[in-house]
């Protein structure tokens, strides 16, 4: 019987994800060489820690049938930013966590953070990470407040409580003094409670007894990750400045890579660091949640199909499924524009293709306003990536080249963090 060999990679990655988890080696390149999900089996899973556990341990054991797991040098994980969970002093979770869209009941909490943090801060707002953490922290036998990815990590190695900076910014952590700054213990945040943290990608220890129990080796070194939308942003092998990632998904998100960071809280605009670089963006509503609800999905291939892209229809859509924008206008009643709308329906889905291309190109506008340095190229990622017409629509808007993303998976981001951190160690 012949037996295919295992492959051999340098990093491994983990995305804790909404759905599910997925794990992706990568070899010293950065390049995938071997990856596993597995879906969480309920909804409610995305709350559960132990069901991200029980999917990291599926996700590694189908993992080592593919992959050398002892001769994997690092690993990172990335999780959903603002993601929370509180621990007791076994570092056991106390309940469900607080998901990164939940919202902070207590208007005091927020009033407080309000009033205290600087205007500029992430932590601001109806969903805040510092002051749902409040929250977490006034339960009953609380010893930490830690992110999604962090308990993870804390899992697979000795159990230390260690942050990345990219996932504590919106609990207020300050990326200037770098540290948890002294105004959260003024709006109720015991700082003794929340992780240490540790920039993006440096290493914060080894694997403990769980880790080696997967297959990992115990001189295995374990990096502090970041976010989930960093770790996709990396994934894309954009690495310079003014490289950018668009995602064409449910609604439009725009990321570029900065010298410096851009802060625009009207916007909703703060910026994340990963190495020397500063990753800033923001989400219109537009995108592809407007597109199913004008035309459904089973008409796409078709419309696609029949469209000419090198004939421009004149129209100017501003789609929306309803009034409403933050990015790249800031206003909560602006109107969807979808008149008028021409008897041809391969008309009309060209108009909001380039509609929603005009969105992207005005919000690429916006961040140079703010500070953002000159495009110089794209990728894209998200379901639209794959509409040929729509990315030449898009590129002629733009004017800049279009690259192909070496992957689009999270994971495989998150694990070039480690290839990264290995390669300055050199």
């Amino acid at each position: 019987m012949n037996l295919k060999p295992l492959c051999h990679a340098c990093a491994l990655g983990i995305d804790i994800g909404t759905s599910g988890v997925r794990a992706v080696a990568v070899d010293g390149e950065g390049r995938p060489v071997a990856a596993s999900v597995f879906a969480y089996q309920a909804a409610d899973d995305k709350r559960i820690p132990s069901a991200w556990w029980a999917a990291v341990e599926n996700c590694l054991n189908d993992l080592s049938g593919k992959c050398a797991l002892g001769s994997i040098e690092g690993i990172a994980v990335d999780g959903t930013s603002g993601t929370l969970v509180a621990l007791d002093a076994g570092n056991a979770p106390l309940g469900a966590a607080s998901l990164y869209n939940d919202t902070c009941d207590d208007p005091d909490i927020v009033a407080a953070i309000a009033a205290a943090a600087p205007a500029t801060s992430p932590a601001l707002g109806a969903t805040t990470a510092l002051g749902r953490a409040i929250k977490l922290s006034r339960g009953s036998g609380v010893h930490r407040i830690v992110h999604q990815a962090d308990w993870i990590a804390m899992r697979l190695g000795h159990g230390e409580a260690i942050s990345d900076e990219n996932n504590a910014l919106k609990t207020g952590y300050d990326l200037g003094t770098e540290r948890w700054p002294e105004w959260l213990d003024s709006v109720g945040m015991d700082r003794r409670l929340l992780p240490k943290v540790a920039r993006a990608g440096a290493a914060i220890g080894g694997i403990g007894n769980a880790g080696r129990a997967l297959g990992l080796a115990e001189n295995t070194r374990l990096h502090a990750g970041t976010t989930d939308g960093c770790a996709a942003f990396l994934a894309t092998g954009a690495h310079q400045i003014g490289d950018a990632v668009t995602s064409l998904g449910s609604t439009l998100v725009v990321k570029i890579a900065s010298d410096r960071p851009i802060s625009a809280p009207l916007f909703g605009i703060y910026s994340h660091r990963v190495g020397n670089l500063w990753l800033a963006g923001g989400a219109s509503n537009t995108g592809g949640a407007v597109i199913r609800s004008l035309f459904g999905d089973a008409q796409l291939d078709d419309l696609t199909r029949r469209i000419d892209a090198s004939q421009p229809t004149g129209l100017d859509y501003y789609p929306l499924l309803r009034p409403g924008e933050r990015f790249p206008i800031n206003d909560p009643n602006h109107a969807p524009r979808l008149t008028p709308r021409p008897a041809d329906d391969v008309v009309f889905f060209q108009g909001v293709l380039e509609g929603i291309a005009a969105v992207e190109e005005l919000g690429y506008r916006q961040l140079a306003k703010l500070g953002a340095p000159q495009l110089r190229s794209v990728r894209t990622v998200g379901g639209g990536a794959r509409n040929l017409p729509w990315r030449e629509i898009r590129q002629r808007k733009l004017g800049v080249p279009f690259l192909d993303s070496i992957s689009e998976d999270a994971a495989a981001g998150v694990a070039s963090l480690v290839i990264r951190e290995r390669s300055l160690s050199q």
